[in-house]
């Protein structure tokens, strides 16, 4: 079952979203339906999932330094 839903966009994006839509071949409602549906069902991954292996312990040689690394790292 269809519902409607009003959302509010910057009017420059309206011809925009629309030119996209009409490319693909889509209505701007089946558009924004199908993303919406793509974005809900993605996995949600956590902060930490997202970062892991990202981040490289700086190359430092302080006795602060080796403190926090030795306590978070």
């Amino acid at each position: 079952m269809k519902a409607k839903l009003t959302v509010t966009v910057d009017e420059e994006l309206i011809p925009r979203a629309k030119e996209y839509a009409r490319s693909q071949g889509v209505s701007l409602s089946q558009l924004i339906e199908t993303s919406l549906r793509q974005v809900s069902t993605e996995p949600t991954r956590t902060f930490s999932q997202r970062w892991r292996g990202k981040f490289v312990p700086a190359d430092r040689d302080d006795d602060r330094y080796r403190a926090l690394a030795k306590r978070y790292l």
